[in-house]
């Protein structure tokens, strides 16, 4: 079996989890330290896909920490077949949310100059929070697509 990285139960796998788990969490904790991110549902959509996210991620790593600290092998088709739904949605959640947050951003700032008028706003946070949202969906693409090619691998 090959063991490429971002592997369920490798520690490659692990640093993987653990990342996802910090930018999600900072994205949240950027989001909710800004003020007035309540006045756009996508932010609100954003803090929620990422709790979701840091929820996903931390349950995966530390099944990667009981993996590796007993040595086992977390290659069954079923336990791989829930990851990769389970990356899947939380993925298509965290990108959906990352770019609703990113287009209200661009409308706030570039076409209503919003951000300029209204010193209520945090809106260097927003992009703040928005870029560790991408960042989080970036490393949790990565996992999806690892876990999906190694299913299919073992399914051959």
């Amino acid at each position: 079996m090959k063991r490429c990285f971002g592997t369920p139960g490798i520690a490659s796998g692990l640093v993987l989890r653990i990342f996802q788990c910090l930018f999600a969490s900072a994205s949240i904790a950027v989001m909710a330290a800004s003020s007035g991110f309540s006045s756009a549902t996508s932010f609100c959509y954003l803090i929620a896909a990422m709790g979701l996210q840091v929820l996903w991620s931390f349950g995966l790593a530390c099944l990667d920490i009981h993996a590796l600290r007993v040595k086992k092998n977390l290659q069954s088709q079923i336990l791989l077949s829930l990851v990769v739904v389970g990356d899947w949605v939380t993925a298509i959640l965290a990108l959906a949310a990352s770019s609703s947050s990113a287009g209200v951003m661009v409308l706030l700032d570039r076409d209503s100059e919003y951000c300029k008028v209204d010193q209520q706003l945090s809106c260097s946070m927003f992009q703040i929070s928005i870029a560790f949202a991408f960042l989080a969906w970036s490393l949790l693409a990565i996992s999806s697509h690892t876990v999906l090619w190694l299913l299919a691998s073992l399914s051959s």
